[in-house]
């Protein structure tokens, strides 16, 4: 066996082939400093370093979570990624079988407010105080409509006749086929009914669905939209036995929690679903045009109710759409929305200074979710070499599952071989949103960014 021998001044003396002869004792002692030669060596050639972020405020229009308003109740006043879109059942199927999506993406989709945002939509039939959302089509077939006169009056739809249930089965099915591979579709509430189609008709519960039907409407949008997150209002019946939905809860922070077993998490606790936020998304409306209370003298509960139901949006009706935006408002507003949804927050990265080229670049990144929920939808971790010209020259995908960064700490390891031209580069990192294109996550560091890649380190090829 040949081996080199640690000296006392460290330096290395080649000593040939063991000697037969060696006893036990001197034998141990070759091995063992053989072995410390093997991890000092390799300590040595990979030469990491750890590099530490520095944490920052987060940012106020990260995709997928905080505000998501009307586009149809005035401006907008605060950051926001999402806009919430309310759609009638007979403006998507104006004729049987014919589904005029095209007309309401151009009409509902582009309008200045909405413009490159993601979306989050609920199909309705029965909007109090407006004209009903059934298809023509369907009352000349003779589906029954009850009037009413509760929030203004309206017209409630027999729900449970049959050729009704088997035309929304139809109108889900088409909308799947159209959206579930939509990227900027964020989320869809499963409307369509009950009053403004959040699935009550108090407090004439006669005119309401009946299990059948409300069981048969979910499993037609499970089956419908496979990559989609599907949000309904109560976790109640076949919904309070899902694992895979999510939940809207339309009058918080008021009703999300107490002593009565009708508000929203206690309805999630007795169900079993008061963990389901960790595999969809958790979110609702504000009560209507009460934003300066709860995020004013009642901003302590606001957050409580947040941290407890673990929100990632507030939508249609929120803080943004209010005209009044005084310091303590917004202060409250832009503290609300980043302890809403996920919040990533980079804590170092650890790498070698210098490698060859053709050998792997070896990168861990630590960080913490902040925030209280994760991030709902697989999008691509990539890490990229940026050349002193400022030109992306090579970019890697990581092997990991960002839904999987739950509020705490995460951590992930990538090796590509790096066959960019030698020179210096900065190492960036990026979460790519398939919708647009490019990375848009942005993380609560201090840290330059370029194109939606956050610049963490740099890293030279020989």
């Amino acid at each position: 066996m040949k081996i080199r021998l640690l000296q006392s001044d460290g330096s290395l003396n080649y000593c040939g082939q063991i000697p037969a002869a060696m006893n036990i004792s001197s034998r141990i002692i070759f091995l063992i400093q053989a072995a410390i030669l093997i991890v000092l060596a390799a300590g040595v050639s990979a030469q990491q370093r750890v590099v530490p972020l520095p944490a920052g405020p987060g940012p106020l229009d990260n995709p997928l979570k905080g505000w998501c308003p009307y586009t149809t109740a005035g401006p907008v006043n605060q950051p926001y990624s999402m806009v919430y879109q309310y759609v009638s059942w007979k403006d998507l199927e104006p004729t049987e079988g014919h589904y005029a999506f095209d007309e309401w993406e151009k009409k509902s989709w582009e309008t200045p407010l909405a413009k490159g945002k993601h979306i989050v939509f609920r199909v309705f039939i029965d909007y109090p105080h407006q004209p009903s959302g059934l298809p023509g089509w369907l009352v000349s077939k003779g589906v029954k409509q009850t009037p009413y006169s509760d929030y203004g009056g309206g017209m409630a739809p027999d729900y449970d006749d049959p050729r009704m249930l088997r035309a929304m089965e139809r109108l889900i099915a088409a909308l799947g086929s159209r959206y579930d591979g939509n990227p900027r579709i964020a989320f869809i509430e499963m409307g369509l009914l009950g009053y403004w189609g959040e699935w009550h008709t108090y407090p004439r519960s006669e005119l309401f669905a009946s299990l059948a039907t409300q069981q048969r409407v979910l499993e037609a949008a499970h089956e419908a939209f496979p990559h989609k997150i599907i949000m309904t209002r109560y976790p109640s019946n076949y919904a309070g036995r899902q694992p895979w939905i999510g939940f809207f809860d339309d009058m918080l922070p008021e009703d999300t929690d107490g002593p009565e077993d009708w508000k929203f998490l206690p309805g999630m606790r007795r169900s079993g679903r008061a963990e389901n936020w960790k595999r969809a998304a958790l979110g609702g409306e504000m009560v209507p045009h009460a934003a300066h209370k709860w995020l004013g003298t009642d901003y302590d509960h606001t957050l409580k109710m947040v941290e407890k139901a673990h929100f990632t949006w507030f939508g249609p009706y929120c803080p943004a759409l209010e005209r009044s935006q005084s310091p303590d408002f917004i202060k409250a507003s832009q503290s609300l929305v980043r302890r809403m949804g996920y919040e990533f927050q980079l804590a170092d990265i650890r790498h070698a200074d210098t490698i060859r080229q053709g050998d792997p670049l070896d990168v861990i990144v630590s960080g913490e979710n902040i925030g209280v929920a994760p991030f709902y939808y697989p999008w691509p971790v990539e890490l990229a070499l940026i050349d002193a010209q400022g030109k992306f020259t090579e970019n890697y995908q990581a092997d990991v599952d960002i839904r999987k960064w739950l509020p705490g700490h995460f951590q992930f390891h990538i090796a590509p071989i790096a066959k960019a031209a030698p020179g210096q580069y900065k190492l960036a990192l990026g979460i790519r949103d398939p919708w647009i294109g490019n990375p848009s996550i942005s993380f609560a560091n201090n840290l330059p960014r370029q194109d939606g890649w956050t610049i963490l380190s740099k890293v030279t090829i020989k």
